[in-house]
C-alpha cells in the first residue's frame, strides 16, 4: 500500500494540532490514512469544533497540498447566486452578468475545494453538485460547454443531515456520495486534556498579536476546565482573546473572562415552548419551505413569472396567487 504524502505544512501546522487528546490522535490517524486518496469526506461536529482545522490538515497532508485550498461556505451565499459562485457564469446569463466567471471549482482545480455548510445546499443545486462529484464536469450558469475539473471535495455539517433526508431537504443519493468517509469531530467538552494547550496556544498567539506579555494563573485554568464550552474551540478562542486585549495585570485575574464563562453550570437559556398543534407546525413549515423556493425560482428567472411557472409546474394563475400569498414582490427596476 502506497505511503501518504505529508509536507512540511503538515508536519509543522496541523499534526502537532492533532495530539492534544485521544479523540484527536484517532482522527489524525484517519487524516493520515485517507491523505493520498481521492475519497470525498463528510466532517461533522458542532460549530466551532475545528472542522476547518481538520479540512486543512487533510489538503496539507495529501499530494494536493501544494495546489490551491478552496473554502465555500454555502450558508453564507444567497442560494440565488450560490450556482454561479460554485460552477461560474458566461457573460450574459443573467442580469448583470457582464462577463464570463470561473467557479471555486474550477479554482480549485488540483487542489481541494471544501463545502462548509453542506446541509444548506438548496435541493435545486443539489442534482448538479451530485453529477460533478460523479464525473468531474459541469457547464456554467448560461453556457453549454462542459469543463472539466480535478478537485477533491471535502464538505462539512453540524447539522443533523439525517433528519434533513427524513424531512426531504437533502437528496439521498447526494448524502451517499459525499459521506465517502465520515468523520466526527467531538465537541470540546468531550477533550478537556485539550484546554490548557488550545489555551496556551492561543495566549502565545494573541500576546505576539498585540504586543503583550499576559500570564494564565492557576485559577483561570482551572475555571477555563470547568466551563462547558457551548462555543466550543472557537469560544475558546475568543475568551483568551478578551483576557489578553482587556487584562490589565501581569498575571491573569480569574474576573477577567467571558461573561459566559464566569458561571459554568449556569443553566443554558431554553426556547420557550410552541403553544402550536403538530398539524400546524407543519403547515407553517410547509408553507415557509413553499415561499423559499417561489423566492428562488423567480430570482433565478429575473421574475419572469411565465418561466417560473415553467419551471415550478403550475399554472401561470396559480403563481400569481401564490406570489400574492407570500407577500413576494419583484425588485425595483434600475433606471
Amino acid at each position: 500500500m502506497k505511503e501518504p504524502i505529508f509536507g512540511t505544512p503538515y508536519l509543522t501546522d496541523f499534526a502537532p494540532r492533532l495530539d492534544g487528546s485521544a479523540a484527536m490522535r484517532e482522527i489524525k490517524r484517519t487524516v493520515e490514512s485517507i491523505a493520498d486518496t481521492d475519497a470525498t469526506i463528510l466532517l461533522r461536529g458542532e460549530s466551532g469544533v475545528g472542522k476547518d482545522l481538520v479540512a486543512r490538515a487533510i489538503h496539507a497532508a495529501s499530494p494536493r497540498g501544494q495546489g490551491p485550498f478552496i473554502k465555500v461556505n454555502c450558508a453564507a451565499i444567497p442560494h440565488g447566486l450560490l450556482e454561479s459562485e460554485l460552477f461560474g457564469h458566461e457573460k450574459g446569463a443573467f442580469t448583470g452578468a457582464h462577463r464570463r466567471r470561473f467557479g471555486q471549482f474550477e479554482y480549485a482545480n488540483n487542489g481541494t475545494i471544501y463545502l462548509d455548510e453542506i446541509a444548506e445546499l438548496p435541493l435545486t443545486l443539489q442534482p448538479k453538485l451530485l453529477h460533478v462529484l460523479q464525473d468531474l464536469t459541469f457547464a456554467r450558469v448560461g453556457g453549454h460547454a462542459m469543463v472539466t475539473v480535478d478537485a477533491r471535495v471535502i464538505a462539512a455539517t453540524n447539522r443533523d443531515l439525517e433528519l434533513a433526508l427524513a424531512r426531504g431537504d437533502f437528496r439521498e443519493d447526494l448524502y451517499y456520495r459525499l459521506n465517502a468517509v465520515e468523520i466526527h469531530i467531538p465537541p470540546l467538552r468531550q477533550r478537556k486534556e485539550e484546554i490548557p494547550l488550545l489555551a496556551a496556544r492561543f495566549l502565545e498567539t494573541f500576546n505576539r498579536q498585540y504586543g503583550r506579555d499576559r500570564k494564565l494563573s492557576q485559577d483561570t485554568t482551572q475555571r477555563l476546565l470547568e466551563h462547558h464550552w457551548p462555543g466550543n474551540v472557537r469560544e475558546l478562542e475568543n475568551v483568551v482573546r478578551r483576557m489578553v486585549v482587556l487584562s490589565t495585570d501581569q498575571v491573569f485575574d480569574s474576573r477577567v473572562q467571558d461573561r459566559s464563562s464566569s458561571s459554568p453550570a449556569s443553566p443554558v437559556a431554553r426556547t420557550p415552548i410552541s403553544t402550536d398543534g403538530l398539524r400546524e407546525v407543519a403547515r407553517n413549515g410547509a408553507r415557509e419551505a413553499e415561499r423559499k423556493a417561489l423566492a428562488e425560482v423567480l430570482e433565478r428567472s429575473n421574475w419572469n413569472r411565465a418561466e417560473a411557472a415553467r419551471v415550478l409546474k403550475v399554472s401561470y394563475k396559480t403563481l400569481l396567487n401564490k406570489i400574492a400569498e407570500s407577500g413576494l414582490k419583484p425588485p425595483p427596476r434600475q433606471p
